[in-house]
């Protein structure tokens, strides 16, 4: 039997603690090392994005936070819990209650619809479909989607429609931490201001907090902090320029 979990502690100011986190991937020769102690706090009440080159460890970093990818070493707390120090199946329900990942690959369910994809986390949660579906299609709706595109499965739906999708999705059984890899990589401006403004209003609050990896500029005016990586390091955490003096891309 495994132990009731504790609820997740607000009241340090910090969602998320790594010191010294390493990872890599593959042995010997073809080994690569993607993180090589990383050292970040995600404070509650913040959004702090994560930037940096291609093949930095951003993905990575998320992964570990997220408990999607295991670390190798150091230490990594989200909300005071140590998924190295939890049973696999209270890692699953801790993931399950209080952590919204948005994958750059969307990793919808191809059978399910708009709708029901948006339902599963509350329904793994062992909400009712009805229930479910009903709270799925309100989120839906303040992504801009109506009554047909709801019903409408992934392949029917265009890559902006799918990115809301998986954002809707990560939002809808209101975690307390949020992670996105690329959330409006596939929007238009104009639809990813509305994404972004939407998570700050659905998302954020003095115990909740989100990460989101972007190479978007056009976002770093939602930021509280600006965490940028480089060679599997945190270099440099800084305050987000204004949006006047934001470039147009960054790398």
């Amino acid at each position: 039997m495994t132990a009731t979990l504790p609820e997740v502690n607000n009241e340090n100011g910090v969602a998320v603690r790594c010191h010294s986190v390493t990872k890599t991937y593959g042995q010997g020769t073809a080994a690569v090392q993607a993180l090589r102690g990383v050292n970040l706090e995600v404070r509650t009440g913040e959004l702090l994005m994560l930037v940096g080159p291609s093949g930095c460890g951003k993905t990575t970093l998320i992964s570990v936070i997220a408990g999607v990818l295991g670390r190798d070493g150091g230490d990594c707390s989200v909300f005071d819990h140590d998924y190295k120090q939890m049973a696999e199946v209270d890692t699953t329900r801790f993931r399950g209650r209080n952590i919204g990942f948005v994958f750059q690959t969307f990793n919808l369910i191809p059978t399910l619809t708009a709708a029901e994809n948006v339902a599963a986390p509350l329904m793994i949660n062992g909400a009712k479909r009805y229930v479910s579906v009903n709270q799925a299609s309100e989120v839906l709706e303040k992504v801009g989607f109506d009554r047909r595109m709801m019903l409408s499965f992934p392949q029917d739906l265009s890559g902006g429609q799918q990115q809301r999708v998986a954002i809707a999705r990560a939002l809808v059984h209101n975690p307390k931490l949020i992670v996105c890899d690329e959330p409006t990589s596939a929007l238009d401006g104009e639809t990813g201001h509305m994404v972004m403004e939407l998570m700050r209003r659905l998302a954020l609050g003095k115990d909740r907090a989100l990460v989101v990896v972007t190479h978007d500029a056009r976002i770093f005016q939602f930021a509280d902090r600006i965490a940028r990586m480089e060679d599997g390091r945190i270099t440099q955490v800084e305050n987000p320029p204004s949006h006047a003096d934001s470039p147009t891309n960054i790398t």
